[in-house]
């Protein structure tokens, strides 16, 4: 029997947001001296109630929802970069995640020393980078750029490079945010291409992504999250007529 290599079982996740918080020393001893003591309301906002699916290997998954429904904070959840405050999170595997543009980069640094460093923080060693080094650059179409701050680089050139590492560091799992929102048309189809030859490959793949064509065509299945909740799991068909019908009410 075919183990998940992702599973939430009953995740949900709340932040805490402070209001009147006095926040310097400074302030503090002003309203001190003033009898004037603020005290801290301390508020619960709840971004994913009860969320629970099982992704497999080698399944090409994409999630919908409307801004806000909390399919981000999913994806961040599963490669580890938030904890759900209930609930549990399993992977079977190492993942490269594609999350934020230019998140893990160092502006200061060249794009040629980010590569080895976003690597890093993907968890993959200097040796195993170094093999895929030439053909990080090339995807990336950066050139000599690759040379220069990635302070200088344009949002585009930005995800290039982001997006080459990830797609190049032979990690099982891929997890990519909103990815194909980013830079040129041309380059969103070598973007698309280079995921679908990764899932023939058997990579598992999860987007998220607001576009219904995206989904119809290239996903297995379709996650749609909707109000912080899991609304449906299954054909990408219906996923985006789903969809399609939550964005509108909102």
């Amino acid at each position: 029997m075919m183990l998940p290599v992702i599973s939430l079982n009953s995740v949900s996740k709340s932040f805490t947001l402070w209001s009147d918080r006095t926040y310097s020393i400074k302030e503090l001893l002003v309203n001190l001296s003033r009898g004037k003591i603020k005290s801290a309301h301390k508020k619960k906002i709840e971004v994913l109630q009860n969320i629970s699916f099982d992704i497999y290997p080698g399944e090409f998954v994409g999630i919908m929802g409307h801004n806000g429904a909390g399919k981000s904070t999913t994806l961040k959840i599963i490669s580890g970069i938030y904890k759900p405050t209930t609930g549990s999170v399993i992977i079977g595997g190492s993942i490269a995640p594609l999350l934020e543009l230019g998140a893990g980069f160092t502006d200061e640094l060249s794009g040629y020393d980010n590569i080895f460093l976003n690597a890093a923080i993907l968890g993959f060693g200097r040796r195993k980078t170094s093999q895929n080094l030439d053909s990080i650059i090339e995807f990336s179409e950066l050139g000599d750029r690759i040379h220069t701050p990635v302070r200088n680089y344009s949002s585009g050139m930005t995800i290039r490079l982001a997006f080459s590492i990830a797609v190049h560091l032979d990690a099982p799992i891929l997890l990519f945010d909103e990815v194909l929102a980013v830079g040129d048309v041309s380059f969103q189809q070598k973007c698309i291409n280079k995921i679908m030859e990764l899932h023939k490959q058997g990579k598992t793949i999860i987007l998220i992504t607001h576009s219904p064509e995206i989904v119809q065509q290239f996903c297995d299945r379709c996650i749609v999250i909707s109000n912080k909740m899991k609304i449906f799991d299954g054909n990408p068909l219906e996923g985006v007529e789903i969809y399609k019908s939550s964005t509108f009410k909102h």
